[in-house]
């Protein structure tokens, strides 16, 4: 890869080329390195993000989107609030303007595409000569062109033409994200990849391989840093159709480290609602619909072994108030998560070894 091959999108003023050396060090060896017994397990392995994954950073569909703009194509600041380790959060997401299809800017806030667009990133990033971690400057991101990207989705059922990956490209570096600590202060601000370099639109039609740069949000980096990262089976996630049940699936790998048939996991309706953006239903009983069915999704695809209502909260004229949910897990999913939890075990004692 070579300077002249990109049309660099600069931050800061400075170009964001990864260092030969960013390409190794130990925690990158770590994230990079799975608990498997097979090429074909590994393969279907990635990693989920503490805090990062947690926030309803994705959560506006288009059809929303549709009706939230302006005549002028614009979208108003988003805010939400999340719980995340008994603290509250607040995100303040400003969208990307960008061309639309008929050449008029368009703004357009990060949603269910570009949150696929990013996982396909991040699980391109543990492969070898791929991802990066800078730990001097504190930047980690992937080296990959639209071709490889484009195949890493399509084999994960998930099929997107080059104008829509440079889209969803677009949006996710355009995007501003903000994220508040309880006392109010900020924590976070910055786009949802701070840096991206790439090929131009005469050099993508002409060479669909040329490489691309994307540097991930400052918490992928502090997460590869302290490895509070988890190995998840990220293909079987990736295959399920709903955005809310792949949203539960990675909650569930990265919370319920103690899975078990006799230790079900609980939650209630109000926390998903909260927590994930995306069951922003006028009535109750649309809300539990849209739930039910992304928990009987993940039964069928062999996350869960069954689920119930384990409470209901009702006030007045019997209305329900909230519902408490009991999750038990099914034995693959069980067998994950004491992978992750052994992968990532070992690795901090040898990280601990080496320092």
């Amino acid at each position: 890869m070579t300077k002249k091959n990109l049309v660099i999108l600069k931050e800061n003023g400075k170009v964001n080329i990864p260092s030969s050396n960013s390409f190794n060090s130990a925690q990158l060896d770590v994230f990079q390195t799975f608990l498997c017994n097979t090429n074909n397990e590994r393969n279907n392995l990635s990693n989920t993000i503490e805090l990062w994954d947690s926030i309803p950073k994705f959560s506006v569909s288009q059809q929303a989107m549709n009706g939230l703009r302006t005549k002028e194509g614009l979208l108003p600041r988003l805010e939400k609030t999340f719980i995340y380790k008994d603290n509250e959060y607040k995100i303040r997401v400003t969208p990307a303007i960008i061309d639309s299809d008929d050449d008029l800017p368009k703004a357009y806030y990060p949603s269910a595409n570009e949150e696929l667009v990013e996982d396909a990133l991040r699980k391109i990033a543990s492969e070898q000569e791929k991802g990066f971690f800078d730990k001097p400057d504190f930047k980690s991101g992937v080296v990959f062109s639209l071709h490889l990207l484009r195949k890493e989705l399509t084999k994960r059922g998930h099929s997107r033409s080059y104008y829509e990956i440079v889209k969803s490209l677009n949006i996710l570096s355009g995007s501003h994200i903000e994220i508040m600590l309880p006392d109010g202060k900020g924590f976070a601000k910055t786009n949802y990849l701070p840096s991206l370099a790439a090929v131009s639109k005469q050099q993508l039609k002409d060479d669909p391989k040329a490489k691309w740069v994307a540097h991930f949000h400052p918490l992928v980096t502090q997460s590869i840093d302290s490895l509070s990262f988890r190995q998840f089976n990220y293909h079987q996630m990736m295959s399920h159709s709903t955005q809310l049940a792949r949203w539960i699936h990675k909650k569930l790998s990265h919370n319920y480290t103690n899975a078990s048939y006799t230790v079900p996991y609980q939650i209630w309706l109000s926390t998903i609602r909260r927590d994930s953006g995306l069951l922003e239903y006028k009535r109750t009983n649309d809300t539990v619909r849209k739930l039910e069915e992304a928990l009987i999704e993940l039964k069928n695809n062999t996350v869960l072994i069954t689920f119930n209502r384990q409470e209901d909260l009702r006030g007045e004229r019997n209305k329900i108030l909230d519902i408490k949910y009991s999750l038990s897990p099914h034995p693959e999913f069980v067998k994950d998560v004491k992978a992750a939890n052994k992968r990532q075990k070992d690795s901090k004692e040898t990280i601990l070894t080496m320092k």
